[in-house]
């Protein structure tokens, strides 16, 4: 039967034994071939590579077992709330970045190796809003401590921050100069990306925690000096964010009323003022924000005929202006083109936002470079100057004789973001940013701290995991504390102790000069029977685990409704469509859970001497689901080599 190129695309490939190797290469891997050993099983729990790609460190793993049903909940707590606490340890918006993150994790989900990762965003998605639909809301906050920590900055990094010092007892003040919380999820992204109703109760459930003030409309270094707050808080966290576009770095730009930054294009759109923008847009760019950009000029189109207060740069540049909406329904669609200086395979936007543009009807041309803004007698752009051109020691030079000027009535500048730190310039580390130490402490400045692009400029995931970094540093200094190391691996780990713990089952005291044999033991209860934790120092390799032992499962795909050129004006419905729970819950179950048992009884079935046993229902959880009688093992490694998710070393013993 004849097999299409897509189908073999999603067939396993992986193969457990490739032609010689039936020839062991390390002579110390030889010498354990013979019919006993001293290397026996041992459970070594490592970091999986969704998590370790994760900037926010969240336990991408350990929330995907309790979805599918491996990890079970505390005995008065439904499944789905227990995903969600698990998933929010880490990031308190999982309807946000299920829907906006490009996802690292899926690029280093060891899957891949195998078919096709792991729908990590879509799953997060089903979370998030499951829990909005179910009412879920944190854990109450520990007794205040009486500190109080000023948070200047209401997106993604300041609100994080202030999730995580209530979960320590901490109150705290943010500083917002918007007229609204949320930051770039708020003012840089389309609310078709964005539902505003979910953000908004994603940010609403933090402030349920009590004891975050928020002042709104107050820029410090303004409205505010940096002295006040030194003088009435017990820390201050920098989270301004960046949101000053950088403009383009060609002749003809300064000064030029239409032509503006995507921050303030996106800015303008997302506060309601920019209904209409202009007949041909040229945006230059190829990461998320000119996507956005594009996206949202081909939703507004433009007014065939149009006094000068209907010019789109009259709202961006003018922040009180509005448009009026009446006018806006007579609009027609816009000419929008996209530039990169990169080919589309290397543009920074994820694909599929790419392939959406087009399918919008945005004309993208790759490999070009802008060089000139032409201008006409009254000083307005009349269309961008570009060129073909080609990266030479990580710069582009233009291509002789590729010239030619793309028309345009609006040019966009999306080609990265700066801080304004107007007022602030004692923090300024002369570009524009705040420096930061490993521990997120402002250099030379104690009780300072900062989270977020003003460090530099990245994913919202990475503003959300640096405000966890930030908060723990907080926490530590208030309590007057040392800084302890912070390890390799710095995520939001899984705790055997603790989910013991939980679930009442930790280990009892131990009793000097009572415990026995102390070499190694599978029957005392003061210890974890042959356990490692390597997780803060090693990420596991899909060559670690034994691949054979998955079947194909294809990828549950949430639907997307992504307009065509004809359809797109005026369409701003939300575009992702989230999971069934049926389809949440399969796609969890794709999860291989790399370093981690998945209770599989490979190790149970396979072991010769049977050695290898089930641990006693009594006793059992997870990472505990299977243990060893060393007076059988005989170190064969047979469990290890059957072990489908790498759980399973051989170490030293007896």
């Amino acid at each position: 039967m004849a097999t299409s190129s897509d189908e073999m695309k999603t067939k396993p490939s992986w193969r457990r034994f490739e032609d010689g190797a039936n020839v062991w290469e390390d002579l110390t891997d030889k010498i354990f071939m013979e019919d006993s050993s001293h290397k026996c099983p041992t459970y070594v729990h490592k970091t999986p590579p969704c998590q370790g790609s994760c900037p926010s460190g969240e336990d991408i793993r350990g929330w995907l077992q309790i979805v599918r049903g491996l990890e079970q909940p505390p005995a008065d707590m439904d499944w789905r709330e227990y995903a969600f606490r698990r998933s929010t340890d880490a990031n308190p918006f999982p309807a946000m970045m299920g829907r906006v993150c490009p996802a690292p994790c899926q690029d280093g989900c060891n899957r891949n190796a195998l078919e096709d990762f792991v729908g990590i965003n879509a799953v997060e998605q089903f979370i998030g809003d499951t829990a909005i639909d179910n009412g879920y809301r944190f854990a109450p906050p520990p007794p205040d401590t009486g500190k109080r920590v000023a948070i200047v900055g209401g997106g993604p990094a300041g609100l994080a921050a202030a999730y995580q010092l209530r979960r320590r007892g901490h109150a705290c003040t943010i500083f917002e100069a918007n007229s609204a919380l949320g930051g770039m999820f708020r003012f840089g992204i389309p609310g078709y990306r964005v539902p505003r109703d979910r953000l908004d109760a994603e940010i609403q459930r933090i402030l349920d925690l009590g004891q975050v003030e928020v002042r709104l409309n107050t820029r410090v270094g303004r409205d505010l000096a940096v002295a006040e707050l030194e003088r009435d808080y017990d820390a201050v966290l920098w989270a301004l964010g960046c949101q000053s576009g950088r403009g383009l770095p060609v002749p003809g730009w300064e000064g030029t009323p239409n032509c503006v930054s995507g921050v303030a294009f996106l800015k303008a759109f997302n506060e309601g003022r920019m209904k209409v923008t202009a007949a041909k847009v040229v945006c230059v760019g190829g990461g998320d924000t000119s996507i956005d950009v594009v996206s949202v000029a081909r939703r507004l189109g433009h007014l065939p005929e149009h006094a000068k207060r209907d010019l789109p740069e009259t709202v961006i540049h003018d922040g009180y202006l509005a448009h009026d909406t009446a006018g806006a329904a007579a609009a027609e669609g816009a000419e929008v083109t996209l530039t990169s200086l990169f080919s589309r395979e290397q543009m920074t936007a994820a694909e599929h936002e790419v392939t959406d543009a087009t399918r919008e009807g945005v004309t993208i041309l790759d490999g070009v470079m802008p060089l000139e803004v032409l201008k006409n007698a009254e000083g307005r752009a009349t269309g961008l100057r570009v060129a073909d051109c080609r990266m030479e020691e990580g710069r582009p030079v233009a291509v002789e004789g590729t010239e030619r000027v793309l028309e345009a009535d609006l040019i966009v500048s999306a080609i990265g973001q700066g801080g304004d730190l107007s007022g602030l310039e004692t923090l300024d580390n002369g570009r524009g940013l705040i420096d930061a130490d490993k521990f997120h402490q402002v250099p030379g400045r104690p009780g300072h701290f900062v989270a977020g692009d003003i460090i530099r400029p990245h994913l919202l995931t990475t503003a959300i995991g640096q405000a966890w970094v930030a908060v723990e540093s907080i926490d530590a200094y208030l309590g007057q504390s040392e800084q302890r190391r912070r390890p390799k691996v710095d995520v939001h780990h899984f705790n055997l102790l603790d989910k013991l713990a939980e679930v009442e089952r930790a280990p009892q005291p131990f009793v000097v000069g009572e415990a026995g044999d102390l070499r190694g033991t599978s029957a005392a209860d003061y210890a974890v029977h042959n356990y490692e934790d390597r997780s803060g120092a090693e990420v596991i390799p899909h060559d670690e685990l034994y691949l054979g032992h998955f079947n194909h499962h294809a990828r549950n795909l949430r639907q997307e409704q992504v307009p065509s050129a004809e359809q797109v004006l005026a369409h701003f419905a939300e575009r992702v469509a989230g999971l069934s729970e049926a389809q949440a819950v399969d796609e969890a179950k794709r999860c291989m859970s790399c370093g981690m048992c998945f209770e599989c009884d490979n190790c149970v079935i396979f072991c010769p001497q049977d050695a290898v046993f089930r641990v006693d229902k009594a006793a059992r959880t997870t990472g505990r689901y299977v243990d060893t009688d060393y007076s059988r093992c005989i170190g064969c490694h047979i469990c290890a080599d059957v072990c489908p998710t790498g759980y399973i070393k051989m170490g030293l013993g007896e």
